[in-house]
């Protein structure tokens, strides 16, 4: 399965003002790996920039003066996405520039939707945490993504970071993995899946003990939970205290 996770910076917020795209950020996941192929490019909006846009992404219009237009690399764009899922935060917003950008080229492919289908993480984010902040950085702070990078929104870097945090929300390990490169799965896991036999010679483990400091922070932890929730304390009832 091939993924696109795609971000765009603009000129301001609505296509209906002639708002335009500025940068577009892609990286790309096959079967939920990154595989370092990526596609960035600053484009020349033809317009000035919101100064209200400046500040949230810190792009000028004396540094994309010398860029090319979206007809210019329209091309190369839709060659990288093409047939791929697009998984984008707050799509609506991102799809919306993208085809409106699309509707002014002289021969226009039509909607972007037609060649890739799109997947929305604010979407998913909202059922999974409903009633909690779902933009970006709390996301990031949720799923312990680092976004220590991002003083300012930039197209590639936030996909990057929404790359991470997709994978996170959507489960299962994205970077670490049992075993050499050279073993197979059954091989990491025992011929057929069998359970493997702990040696007899293995060392004891180690068994760190609580110091009576720690041991005192705890129970003045249970005190604190006991007199918050009127005396009920679970861990205690367990203990048979």
């Amino acid at each position: 399965m091939r993924q696109i996770v795609l971000d765009t910076e603009t000129t301001g917020l609505e296509t209906s003002q002639g708002h335009r795209i500025i940068e577009i950020g892609c990286v790309e996941l096959v079967n939920r790996k990154l595989t370092g192929q990526h596609y960035h490019q600053y484009i020349n909006p033809q317009r000035e920039i919101d100064q209200g846009a400046i500040e949230v992404h810190g792009i000028t219009n004396e540094f994309l003066a010398d860029k090319p237009t979206f007809d210019q690399v329209a091309g190369d764009f839709l060659e990288f996405v093409s047939g791929a899922e697009l998984v984008i935060h707050n799509a609506p917003f991102d799809v919306g520039f993208i085809n409106a950008e699309l509707e002014r080229l002289a021969s226009s492919p039509g909607a972007i939707e037609r060649s890739c289908s799109v997947v929305d993480t604010l979407v998913l984010a909202r059922k999974k945490h409903p009633g909690q902040r779902n933009n970006l950085d709390a996301l990031c702070a949720r799923y312990m993504v680092d976004n220590s990078q991002r003083d300012l929104h930039g197209a590639l870097l936030d996909a990057e970071i929404l790359a991470d945090v997709y994978l996170a929300m959507t489960g299962g390990q994205t970077t670490f993995q049992l075993g050499s490169g050279n073993d197979s799965s059954t091989e990491a896991a025992g011929e057929a899946g069998a359970p493997r036999k702990l040696a007899a010679d293995r060392p004891t483990l180690k068994v760190i003990r609580a110091s009576d400091e720690e041991l005192a922070a705890h129970q003045a932890n249970l005190d604190s939970i006991a007199k918050a929730s009127g005396g009920r304390v679970l861990w205690r009832e367990l203990e048979g205290q």
